[in-house]
């Protein structure tokens, strides 16, 4: 499992995933679909257009990764998660392909959602891309519009260690006369957009940064407005498609993404007095708009419950984070894991104080525990010790 493991599980290549697709009989011919690539930003870019075609009368499908709570997260139709029943039976019915051909746990789960949306016609599905683009298991798929949310410097052992690289990798999902939304562009990354777009004769639209847009949205990151803006863009390409999503459509599933689809995580408000909020972001490019969000709270004390994964650069993230702040180090419970020493040791060049743990479990009440009812408790660094909090 790449989540858990990390780069002994990663898989550079289709040849998996297109040998799965034919022994299931290409189920992913069978419904329409939309895809998301992208740094940050794709996993809530998802829900909201999720949400707004639920909103719209469409049977919706939404594949994302990783989960937070529970498997079955990353399978939903119309925000319902795919059974127990039908996880284990497709399991059972397709174990013996799955261990002669050695299939990764991602390339099963792919397998499994664009099965599970073929028994069930859905009329679109809104497929979230894992990691990078180009070898993603989900790049099978010829979508009615794909999306890149925005370039930053993570997975570089992957994907490269430029943009332009990253962007190579991302610039992967655009398919041949499909037209392709890109949320955020760098002067090193339009170039490659652009390249990449022509070569394919696929319409390329750029989301202006100083867009204004007159929708709101349930997810309160200050970071979803370019998501946001993101949506709204490949919105207006589907309905030039045919798609009927009315106008209290669009507004309404942007208003009502947490229900309509049950997504976690995102600047989401765990309790009050003291208040914690919980966060997944974790990379630069997401934590600095995260932590830029924490500064204009109203708290007294800020007290930040933070564990990372191994193969991040803490050092990179960790000259973002306040001084000021009462840090409750951890590890989360995942062989990928960045163990709690090297994380407290690394946050010390930053000076930045607390005290380590040896589970998030324990760091977070020992946060709780020292907080007064006017402070604010951030959890973060990692999704895995966000999913740990829930």
């Amino acid at each position: 499992m790449y989540q858990r493991m990390g780069g002994a599980a990663y898989k550079a290549d289709l040849n998996n995933t297109l040998l799965l697709a034919e022994y299931l009989d290409n189920p992913h011919y069978h419904f329409k679909s939309v895809h998301v690539a992208g740094t940050n930003g794709k996993g809530s870019t998802s829900h909201m257009l999720a949400s707004i075609f639920q909103e719209a009368g469409y049977k919706t499908g939404l594949y994302t990764s990783p989960h937070l709570k529970d498997f079955r997260e990353r399978i939903r139709i119309n925000g319902q998660m795919i059974s127990e029943d039908c996880v284990q039976s497709f399991v059972n019915e397709h174990r013996s392909f799955f261990e002669t051909n050695q299939l990764s746990f991602f390339e099963m789960t792919v397998g499994m959602a664009f099965d599970h949306f073929r028994r069930e016609q859905v009329d679109i599905a809104i497929v979230e891309v894992g990691m990078g683009g180009r070898l993603d298991s989900t790049n099978i798929i010829t979508p009615e519009v794909s999306i890149i949310t925005n370039i930053g410097l993570d997975h570089t052992r992957f994907l490269g260690d430029t943009l332009k690289e990253i962007a190579g990798e991302k610039a992967g999902i655009i398919k041949k006369d499909v037209p392709v939304v890109v949320g955020e562009c760098h002067p090193e990354t339009e170039q490659v957009f652009r390249n990449v777009a022509s070569r394919h004769n696929s319409e390329l639209t750029i989301v202006e940064p100083y867009e204004i847009t007159p929708y709101t949205t349930d997810l309160k990151g200050n970071y979803q407005k370019h998501n946001l803006k993101t949506v709204i863009a490949a919105v207006k390409i589907l309905l030039e498609k045919g798609w009927k999503l009315s106008e209290s459509a669009i507004k309404n599933g942007l208003e009502n993404v947490i229900r309509n689809t049950g997504l976690m995580g995102r600047w989401q408000t765990l309790r009050e007095s003291p208040k914690v909020i919980c966060d997944t972001a974790h990379n630069k490019e997401g934590l600095m708009y995260v932590l830029e969000q924490i500064e204009v709270q109203h708290y007294n004390n800020l007290h930040i419950v933070l564990g990372m994964v191994n193969d991040k650069d803490p050092e990179n993230v960790l000259r973002l984070f306040p001084k000021d702040a009462q840090y409750y180090f951890c590890s989360p419970n995942i062989p990928r894991g960045l163990p709690v020493e090297i994380l407290n040791q690394a946050a010390t060049q930053f000076n930045l104080s607390g005290s380590s743990f040896k589970s998030v479990s324990e760091a977070y009440k020992s946060a709780i525990n020292k907080a007064d009812k006017a402070d604010l408790i951030f959890v973060g660094g990692s999704t895995f010790v966000v999913a740990e909090v829930l």
